[in-house]
């Protein structure tokens, strides 16, 4: 070639940390404060809100009768024993909504037999209930389908409720 040898050395590689630019923990400890806040004023915030209001049985009573008088309203049938058992079952979930009672759980025959039945409700509420409970109870298992409108059956259930409603004592 041109005759002359050239020194051929061999250098280290630079290093890769080398063509990083400078880190630094400043961008870290502020991404970290902020959390640290944010975390803080949630729960300060979480603190300071007020828990609901509990609700009273009244509220809840009033809350189980509307649906219940609406759902009376809504039901439509031909039939009397459907008509009976749609009622039986509406009137049994508004004392378990207001009463806590397990009417909704029981037989005709375990309600009326048990002593602690409706503790919360008059005697003679109590008395409206059994005898209530017990018409439905007749239109519903009778072997002939009895000669009553499911209209009167609504009706009756109506003031069924109401009488309930109204005959708590606290």
């Amino acid at each position: 070639m041109d005759g002359s040898t050239h020194n051929l050395q061999l250098l280290d590689p630079a290093s890769p940390e080398a063509l990083l630019p400078d880190a630094s923990l400043w961008p870290w400890l502020a991404a970290a404060a902020a959390v640290i806040a944010m975390l803080g004023l949630l729960a300060i915030l979480v603190a300071r809100r007020k828990p609901a209001p509990a609700a009273t049985p009244r509220a809840l009573r009033n809350a189980a009768f509307a649906e219940a008088v609406r759902a009376l309203a809504a039901t439509t049938t031909h039939d009397v024993r459907d008509a009976a058992v749609q009622a039986s079952l509406i009137l049994r979930q508004y004392l378990a909504a207001a009463a806590g009672d397990p009417a909704l759980y029981q037989t005709h025959e375990e309600f009326v037999a048990r002593h602690d039945a409706l503790q919360a409700v008059t005697a003679a509420t109590r008395a409206a209930a059994q005898d209530g409970f017990s018409r439905l109870a007749a239109l519903k298992y009778a072997p002939e389908v009895a000669a009553v409108a499911p209209a009167v059956v609504l009706a009756e259930s109506r003031a069924l409720l109401e009488t309930l409603h109204h005959g708590f004592t606290a």
